[in-house]
């Protein structure tokens, strides 16, 4: 069965049902991202998913306290299944109180020995405090240990597609092997915001109180730019300084990950300066929306002449501002294209391209079902299929 590509102009000749664009000037060729002294960085398209900057993004290093977005994606995934609640009495153990309570160096909730406490505390302990007390109890009460909730959470990382990522510990105190990359913090970070929205407004708390001691959220930058609500700091002797953060600007989101900073002052800096740097000089569009008919070929021994074609889902992409009539469509469908076919059935896809880059790729569907003809319509097609065969 032979393929048949047709290109469009996606900029210049969009479809019903696609947003129209507003007028831009002829796009300029965007700058270098800024110079920045952390280890590796990542800039991320919360929609798309499109990388817009990074350096050294697949290069292992410790995750620190940035860690606990994964013991928290846990959690809320675990809260969501209905396997446990907000209000479930956690107990703290000598271990978690030990290895992360008020008598280390760490970060800590402050949490007694041997009580119990709400899960939703910890929670927020762990979101906001970065407790490791907090973590450890979570990881105990939910897998019984936390060595078999680290195995939960590479499974997690495994299904999320997280190849560089390896967990040891729910906390992200100092362990050898214990690794991620810049990218795949911030494919977490997307992920937690597109799976768990509830859950993920936890991370735009600037401060909490639990038993009587305030302590504020180490991520400068909820006080600094409004459009910032999360997600994750972390720091070790070993890591340096670390910072995930999600912003969003009109309906525009980007996700900034640095990895090992000189100081907490840097790594805010750099995080806001890549941050500034996505939303000047990048734009966020949905070029084909989700079950709109993208195109109509030819239907053969079927009830009707004609397939409609569409997306299953929003076709967005991040561009350079200016460069949306530059963007070029590619529709594959097969040749030829047979009944029966059902509704929301894959019969092809759909590319963009910007230049030699490929910025979106995503499967067409029927948007219909479409039953075989009767005898006489198949035989018919098939006799001209044979007919017009090489």
């Amino acid at each position: 069965m032979r393929t048949t590509a047709f290109l469009i102009l996606a900029g210049v000749a969009l479809v019903a049902g696609a947003q129209t664009p507003t007028p831009a000037p002829a796009a300029a060729p965007v700058p270098p991202p800024p110079t920045l002294g952390a280890r590796s960085f990542v800039l991320l398209d919360f929609d798309s998913g499109q990388v817009l900057a990074a350096r050294e993004p697949e290069l292992p290093v410790e995750p620190a306290s940035i860690t606990k977005v994964m013991t928290s994606y846990i959690v809320a995934a675990e809260l969501a299944a209905g396997k446990v609640k907000l209000d479930d009495p956690v107990f703290i153990s000598e271990n978690a109180w030990r290895r992360g309570g008020a008598g280390t160096d760490g970060s800590t909730s402050f949490l007694q020995v041997k009580s119990s406490v709400p899960l939703e505390v910890l929670l927020r302990g762990m979101v906001v405090q970065s407790g490791n007390d907090a973590s450890i109890a979570l990881a105990e009460h939910l897998a019984g240990s936390e060595e078999t909730f680290a195995g939960l959470m590479n499974e997690h990382a495994a299904r999320l597609g997280l190849a560089g990522t390896r967990y040891l510990n729910a906390t992200g105190l100092p362990a050898d092997g214990h690794v991620t990359t810049a990218l795949d913090v911030a494919r977490l970070g997307r992920a937690l915001i597109r799976d768990f929205p509830e859950h993920y407004k936890q991370y735009s708390t600037r401060e909490y109180t639990w038993n009587g001691i305030t302590q504020h959220n180490r991520n400068t930058l909820l006080w600094r730019d409004p459009s910032v609500d999360g997600i994750k700091t972390g720091h070790t002797s070993r890591a340096g300084y670390c910072l995930a953060t999600s912003a969003k600007r009109g309906d525009m989101r980007l996700i900034a990950v640095v990895m090992g900073t000189a100081s907490e002052k840097a790594r805010s800096d750099e995080s806001q300066a890549l941050l500034n740097y996505g939303f000047r000089f990048f734009e966020s569009t949905t070029v084909y929306r989700a079950g709109v008919e993208v195109a109509a070929p030819d239907l053969w021994k079927g009830v009707v002449p004609k397939a409609r074609l569409g997306l299953a889902a929003d076709a967005r992409v991040a561009i350079p501002r200016g460069s949306y009539d530059r963007l070029q469509a590619t529709i594959n469908v097969p040749n030829p294209l047979l009944a029966p076919l059902v509704r929301g059935q894959q019969v092809g896809d759909l590319q963009l391209r910007l230049g030699d880059r490929l910025v979106h790729e995503g499967p067409l569907v029927a948007l219909e079902d479409y039953p075989e003809g009767g005898f006489f319509k198949r035989l018919g097609d098939a006799l001209l299929l044979w007919w017009s065969s090489d």
